[in-house]
């Protein structure tokens, strides 16, 4: 049995506002090519962030709760109204700076057997035991645009599924990851 922070109030990290785009269905222009290499990358983000932060990465947990997804993240896992998840918000820092902020929402019951590990990650990364799997399977990546201060910033999210059982990461991207590259 593991311990995990439970917070009532809603997660921060709020992604029902944003408009996702299938990444196939989006010309080139819309993302500037200094993001691509990042947000278009479809690899581990977990083993990227560790190799250009030359091993100074960390997870840092917001909030791990259950909790009823957003009807966006419902439709993407295909989950009816009423059901919950466990949502899981963390900043991935890099140099002690947050590089991405991560939402994770994962169905009930795509909790068990094998899985059931992933209501303990406490501060080890979900990529990491996503890309460790041999039955993890991408769905197509999904993108849009946020705002990020003086510049926009950008978001993916992918539904995962680990013996065929769904979960859902959106990952927020911001400046300081441009910036470092």
């Amino acid at each position: 049995m593991c311990s995990f922070l439970l917070l009532s109030a809603r997660c921060k990290l709020q992604t029902e506002h944003f408009h996702w785009h299938s990444y196939r269905r989006v010309p080139s222009s819309f993302i500037p090519r200094v993001w691509q290499s990042w947000v278009l990358d479809a690899g581990s983000l977990t083993k990227r962030l560790q190799q250009a932060s030359n091993g100074s990465f960390k997870v840092r947990v917001k909030a791990q709760q259950y909790a009823k997804p957003t009807m966006s993240e419902r439709r993407a896992l295909n989950l009816s109204i009423g059901r919950y998840a466990l949502i899981r918000e963390v900043d991935l820092l890099c140099h002690d700076k947050v590089w991405v902020s991560a939402r994770s929402v994962i169905p009930l019951h795509s909790l068990v057997g094998k899985e059931r590990q992933l209501k303990c990650l406490g501060s080890k990364p979900l990529g990491a035991f996503l890309f460790a799997s041999r039955s993890m399977k991408r769905e197509a990546i999904q993108l849009t645009r946020t705002s990020g201060g003086n510049q926009p910033t950008y978001a993916r999210r992918s539904v995962f599924r680990l013996h065929n059982k769904p979960l859902l990461v959106a990952e927020k991207f911001h400046t300081s990851v441009i910036h470092h590259s």
